[in-house]
């Protein structure tokens, strides 16, 4: 039975667990348990805090895990990020009051509020600067105008309550996270975490591809196919006219309506496009 830790709370925990119920795993729970047990899949998910998962992980109590790569690399347990999943992207940046320095060699022996110690001693140091954490649970905003600190390091979505807080962010950004498939190298040829992450990879494959019908003259199904190459080679299937053909490809998600648009001007018509749920390629 694999073992998986998935968020209990936050932005992680509602997209992770609906990753897994996409990838055919049993993840509905009737109350607030901590435990999920789906005999058919052949896992056992365990709810926990997103910020703990990377230590569960790296002991070895859980065969993987889904947290963010800003948390395990904040973590600094024998862990190790197997498939990056796509979603809670964010980009981790140093912030300072507005004017005051613009690159990472000014913060030198200055005090960084931070919630990731570990994160930001290692990317400093890695660097070849040296400089104070003071770590702080949340809020680090305030800190500077406080005197806590003299810099932050956070992450930075809009940058709106940085501005709030006198504060803009300088150098290059530290990191840029998402939530990340983890275990250990012990783990990485499990049986079930093999299938585990085929399966996500083929939710991750559907959620970038659509899937595209049309009908199209069979005089111009060459240049139609050319829009709509597909994996390997489009699906063509004969209609009742003999004179045109159904046609059937994956097209990326990003691209469909262009692709749509210029095969209406080759002359396709009936132009269908179906989500997929999962696939296997």
């Amino acid at each position: 039975m694999l073992r998986i830790a998935v968020p209990n709370k936050g932005s992680l925990s509602e997209p992770a667990t609906t990753m897994l119920a996409e990838a055919g795993y049993r993840t509905r729970r009737t109350g607030r348990e901590l435990v999920l047990r789906d005999e058919a899949g052949g896992i056992e998910l365990f709810f926990l805090r997103p910020r703990d998962i990377a230590v569960y992980v790296g002991q070895g109590a859980v065969h993987a895990g889904i947290t963010g790569r800003d948390l395990l690399l904040d973590s600094g347990v024998d862990a190790v990020e197997h498939l990056p999943l796509g979603f809670a992207r964010s980009t981790f940046r140093f912030a300072a009051p507005a004017g005051t320095m613009s690159s990472l060699e000014d913060i030198a022996g200055r005090r960084v509020a931070t919630s990731y110690d570990v994160l930001v001693r290692d990317y400093v140091k890695s660097r070849g600067v040296e400089a104070v954490t003071v770590h702080l649970d949340g809020a680090v905003e305030s800190s500077v105008r406080l005197g806590v600190a003299d810099l932050i390091a956070d992450v930075v979505e809009t940058g709106t309550t940085l501005r709030a807080a006198g504060l803009e962010t300088f150098g290059e950004p530290i990191l840029t996270s998402e939530a990340v498939l983890i275990t250990t190298e012990r783990y990485l040829g499990a049986p079930g975490l093999v299938t585990l992450v085929r399966r996500l990879e083929g939710v991750l494959r559907a959620r970038s591809y659509v899937l595209v019908d049309y009908d199209v003259p069979m005089s111009r199904l060459h240049l139609a196919a050319a829009l709509t190459p597909g994996i390997e080679s489009p699906t063509v299937s004969p209609l009742q006219n003999p004179d045109w053909v159904a046609v059937r490809a994956m097209v990326p998600r990003a691209d469909v309506n262009r692709v749509m648009d210029e095969l209406y001007e080759v002359g396709a018509r009936a132009i269908l496009v179906s989500s997929l749920l999962a696939c296997r390629l």
